[in-house]
């Protein structure tokens, strides 16, 4: 048995800019870091006693006899991309619900892809993640989603990420103290809107048509590169959150759809409480808003949007991670099967230094 945990992520700068649409021609960077809350992915073998042969656990409860079966079209395509053949159950556990703007897609994805690997005996690296995720959803699945999720979840941390015309993808660590990125991380908010919705809806209302955004984005890549550099001077973070609120008029006018009424009276009631800035997380439309305020204005705008969830949050820095390995050969394994068993001893005695 095997269960990976996958960080979700929250995105500050440059969203939009990581749709290959744009970026395939433009270039792209996008801030963003994971937080302490997590996808989980258990992953075991099923044995032969049952009258499906797969098993998937998650909003719903699917039993299956071939992956062609298989509803949830990111489980069904990862597990046809790893060729697996045997008897197969997964468990999904979330601790924040889906839909709603923190990579939770994506997070799955990464999470699966990890978990499968390791149940097959190999262990990948954060950035064969990151292509394998991106050519799962965007390549097999044909969803319209950037490529900012798959290489947050995968590698953790406060990243810039950089999208070249060339489709190289690079993952750079803000250069910044502990203790400014802890500033930072105090500064921050966020509260559940309870509004769900689909981010390939509302990301298609200006994807569709993103070179007549061009003005927008060229300001979001703009804004993206003047934020990092806020971490290498002594700068107030104040300026921070002055940044964010201009990025997020700028994204509120790709499209309609981005916002609404409810999600504006939100914003306005926390910047008449003290916020500087803040934000729609993810594609629009709902799910979690991110606020931006000094920490002695946090109790009067958690007053202030009392009516909504609260959820504090942590940065974390490791990313995707396989966090229980039951390495234990099943019994009614056959000789072939159990290479990848075998395979995990020879990685403990000898070490692997391709594996991450």
């Amino acid at each position: 048995m095997i269960i990976s945990r996958t960080p979700f992520r929250v995105s500050f700068f440059g969203g939009g800019t990581d749709y290959p649409e744009w970026y395939r021609e433009h270039g792209g960077a996008v801030l963003a870091t994971t937080i302490d809350k997590y996808c989980y992915l258990t992953c075991r073998y099923l044995p032969p006693f049952f009258e499906h042969k797969i098993r998937i656990i998650y909003s719903k409860i699917e039993n299956c006899m071939t992956v062609d079966d298989i509803r949830h079209p990111s489980a069904r395509e990862v597990i046809r991309y790893l060729a697996i053949d045997r008897g197969l159950e997964i468990h999904h556990d979330a601790d924040l619900p889906a839909r709603s703007g923190l990579g939770s897609s994506s997070a799955f994805t990464v999470g699966l892809l990890h978990a499968l690997y390791a149940l097959q005996g190999r262990m990948v690296g954060k950035n064969e993640l990151t292509r394998e995720a991106i050519h799962i959803e965007q390549d097999v699945l044909r969803e319209t989603v950037g490529s900012q999720d798959q290489a947050s979840t995968a590698h953790g941390g406060l990243n810039l990420i950089t999208f070249h015309p060339s489709g190289e993808l690079v993952v750079t660590p803000v250069a910044a103290t502990s203790g400014r990125i802890h500033e930072l991380n105090d500064n921050c908010l966020l509260f559940y809107t309870g509004i769900k919705r689909t981010a390939e809806t509302v990301a298609r209302s200006y994807v569709d048509d993103i070179n007549s955004k061009k003005r927008q984005l060229r300001l979001m890549k703009d804004l993206t590169d003047e934020a990092v550099t806020i971490f290498s001077t002594g700068v107030d973070l104040k300026a921070f959150g002055y940044l964010l609120h201009e990025a997020w008029e700028a994204k509120r006018s790709l499209s309609a759809q981005v916002s609404n009424s409810d999600v504006d009276d939100i914003y306005r009631i926390a910047r008449s409480t003290g916020a500087s800035g803040g934000k729609l997380l993810g594609a629009g439309g709902g799910g979690f808003f991110l606020v931006f305020a000094a920490p002695d204005r946090h109790h009067a705008i958690r007053q202030a949007l009392s009516k909504l969830v609260f959820v504090p949050f942590r940065f974390e820095f490791s990313g995707s991670q396989v966090i229980f390995m039951d390495r234990e050969q099943d019994y009614l394994e056959v000789e072939s099967e159990a290479a990848p068993a075998r395979r995990f001893r020879e990685l403990d005695a000898a070490g692997d230094p391709a594996a991450d």
